[in-house]
């Protein structure tokens, strides 16, 4: 029986913990460059003894940006300037990953705080694209891509693994979720293409294979691949479970380690049922039926609480954002609470609980 302190091996690495930091946006990038912020926010994680620390959701062309102020991975300029912060991450004992993504009908925003949604061209912004000129809510309709332009996606994604491992990156996730252009592909409600890349599962779940089958090929064979998928769209005619679960066996044929599972995105009006560990339940039918390693996602903030999740078998690992944000010390004290030793920073060991 395995337990949230317990080291969990991928590939030919080993993550201290399974208590991860998920990709948390955070619209402080300029010209898709991290700085001292990203160092800071990341970095904080590593020291308080997280097993792994997932950089954001990190776009592989300019225009696959959530925001003008997303960080990037496609060129040297960005290997370099995610270095240090790989770096730091690395030697304060967790494992560095980053999401690769691209958010497809969903780019072009400002961050939620500025409460402006879509950033025109004149001011920074861009024009969009999608696999159907549907537009998400009241954002502005994006461009269909041609075939063309959805094979040099998937270079684009295969040159930001490449560039991802450049930097020293220890894992890649593929954001194949929250409604961005992987899983607009995959979701019937965004995609109504009548090509090989729409209509029945087989080709709407195309670009996202082609994307990590060449990933995969590129990625170093010690270091390990993630895709995070919303498991459900909440929406009736939606992508579904079932097609979730059958998702989850192609990846695992393509040499996919683990399917980070969460939920929703699609479209706007979704009814999303929220309350703690409400998204665990996806991982555990991916983790059972697929026979997949998963992470669970949703309002996990208690220790007992992911303890339970791992001791139950229902996930492999624990993904928490807000809570790390609230508590980026959080493994530390966890693992007090559960009675467990760990490893302190030796700067910090004057406050571990048992030496008060």
């Amino acid at each position: 029986m395995a337990h949230l302190f317990d080291p969990i091996a991928l590939r030919g690495l080993t993550a201290r913990n399974r208590a991860w930091v998920s990709p948390m946006c955070q619209y402080r990038a300029v010209a898709g460059l991290p700085n001292s912020w990203h160092f800071v926010h990341l970095g904080k994680f590593a020291v308080g003894g997280a097993g792994l620390v997932m950089a954001e959701s990190t776009a592989v062309e300019s225009v696959g940006r959530i925001s003008p102020r997303d960080t990037g991975m496609w060129d040297e300029d960005h290997v370099e300037a995610w270095r240090p912060v790989v770096t730091f991450v690395r030697e304060q004992g967790a494992l560095a990953g980053i999401q690769l993504g691209h958010a497809g009908r969903k780019a072009s925003t400002a961050p939620p705080w500025e409460g402006i949604g879509y950033v025109t061209p004149e001011n920074g912004g861009w024009n969009t694209v999608a696999p159907s000129s549907a537009a998400f809510g009241s954002l502005p309709a994006p461009r269909a891509l041609t075939d063309e332009e959805i094979s040099l996606i998937v270079q684009r994604f295969i040159w930001a693994a490449a560039f991802s491992d450049e930097a020293g990156f220890d894992v890649v996730e593929i954001h194949g979720a929250h409604g961005y252009l992987l899983h607009q592909f995959l979701s019937p409600l965004s995609n109504h293409r009548t090509d090989k890349y729409g209509g029945p599962f087989e080709n709407r779940v195309r670009l996202l294979l082609d994307v990590v089958g060449g990933v995969r090929k590129e990625w170093p064979d010690h270091k390990p691949l993630f895709v995070r998928v919303s498991a459900t769209d909440w929406v009736d005619g939606g992508w579904s479970l079932e097609e979730t679960v059958e998702l989850a066996r192609l990846l695992g044929e393509l040499g996919v380690d683990l399917v980070d599972c969460s939920s929703g995105g699609a479209v706007p009006d979704a009814k999303i049922v929220t309350g703690p560990s409400y998204q665990v339940g996806f991982a555990e039918a991916v983790k059972s039926k697929a026979e997949v390693s998963t992470a669970a996602v949703g309002l996990i903030t208690e220790p007992w609480q992911a303890n339970e999740i791992i001791q139950s078998g229902k996930a492999d690992a624990v993904m928490m954002a807000r809570e790390f944000l609230r508590q980026p010390h959080w493994p530390l004290l966890a693992a007090s609470e559960l009675g467990v030793s760990i490893d302190w920073p030796s700067e910090y060991e004057r406050a571990e609980p048992r030496r008060r």
